[in-house]
């Protein structure tokens, strides 16, 4: 009998074989809008069935507000976006973060930051007392620096961890202790019906880290693992994301934070080539992702999209994967291309051990 998408994600991450290789999917809203109407899919769940795509469920509380408090333009942490067009579809942009002109610890503390009494949890209880048990179900992100970036400024936000380390220990500092608590909240209302949970950080660019080890050390790993930690204590799986080169980080990633599933896989960027990756991890983290979508996804053939997946599954024969995009399918991608890959995986069947 086949698994439902929620059973192959189980028996993936706690080491069984599932029925097929499990697939995921991510793309911008340009090109999901897009891919559904070229499909003739009215919602999400007609898309993923069509294409038998294995994409969790998110679930989420509700903020109570509708913009931070003391700017009617900004979102929750007091930044400011605005839509910018690039040619063949659209991204918020950061243009104007709350904490850019702080001088110290003190100004951080001046800042209303975010409450977790600001959320309504009883909404994650109730979507998941009907749900069908058909999808996993992912709830709660940590992705610390990434907030810090836009509520600092990027180039700010790297200068601070090394000339301002007092402001960004305080800023990182409050960015963790709203998570805890809102993350701790959001597993218990989950009712032990959440799989999957999102701890994440960018270390690597496109040919190395973003940033060293020791910096990495001090101002992320510990947090990141007491995150981790507090999944493991509701018995959600620990699903981890981070772009680019990012090898030097791994072994800290499983050995110390704990991490299960290693995504995107960008096998293109230096030391994060597949082979070695099963090589040295596949017996103890599984891999999301693989489809290259800077080359292959978008500007490639759909015989290129078919030799790569089957590149992928002999690749990951030994390991666990899911097959999915490295990161979001682009609006420049074409509708043919993502469709190969989502048939191509689906005709291979088979299974990961």
């Amino acid at each position: 009998m086949a698994m439902t998408p929620r059973e192959r994600w189980i028996a993936l991450l706690e080491g069984r074989t599932p029925d097929r290789v499990p697939t995921d999917y991510w793309a911008t809203p340009d090109f999901h809008e897009r891919f559904r109407r070229d499909l003739g899919c009215d919602d999400d769940e007609q898309l993923w069935r069509l294409l038998h795509i294995d994409h969790p469920k998110t679930v989420a509380p509700r903020w109570r507000l509708e913009h931070h408090p003391d700017d009617p333009q900004a979102d929750m942490w007091g930044v400011r976006r605005r839509t910018i067009p690039h040619g063949t579809g659209t991204y918020d942009e950061v243009c104007q973060g709350p904490l850019a002109n702080v001088q110290c610890a003190r100004d951080v503390e001046r800042f209303r930051w975010p409450d977790p009494d600001d959320f309504d949890y009883g909404t994650v209880r109730d979507t998941l007392a009907t749900d069908d048990g058909e999808r996993a179900i992912r709830a709660a992100v940590y992705e610390p620096f990434l907030i810090y970036c836009a509520m600092r400024g990027m180039e700010q936000a790297f200068e601070d961890l090394l000339l301002n380390p007092t402001i960004a220990e305080a800023i990182l500092d409050h960015l963790f202790a709203f998570h805890y608590e809102h993350n701790r909240r959001v597993f218990e209302a989950g009712g032990g019906k959440i799989d999957l949970t999102y701890v994440a950080e960018d270390l690597g660019g496109q040919s190395g880290p973003l940033f060293g080890v020791e910096l990495y050390r001090r101002f992320l790993l510990r947090n990141q693992k007491r995150m981790a930690d507090l999944a493991r204590s509701f018995r959600v799986h620990v699903f981890y994301h981070t772009d680019g080169a990012a090898r030097d980080f791994i072994p800290l990633l499983v050995d110390e934070v704990g991490i299960e599933v290693l995504n995107p896989v960008q096998w293109r960027c230096p030391g994060m080539e597949r082979e070695s990756l099963v090589r040295d991890f596949g017996g103890r983290i599984a891999f999301h992702g693989a489809m290259d979508n800077q080359q292959t996804l978008p500007f490639g053939t759909v015989d290129d999209v078919a030799r790569e997946v089957e590149e992928n599954v002999a690749i990951f024969r030994d390991a666990r994967w899911i097959c999915a995009p490295c990161h979001n399918i682009q609006s420049v991608s074409s509708t043919e291309n993502i469709r190969t890959l989502y048939e191509k995986i689906h005709d291979l069947g088979g299974g990961s051990s």
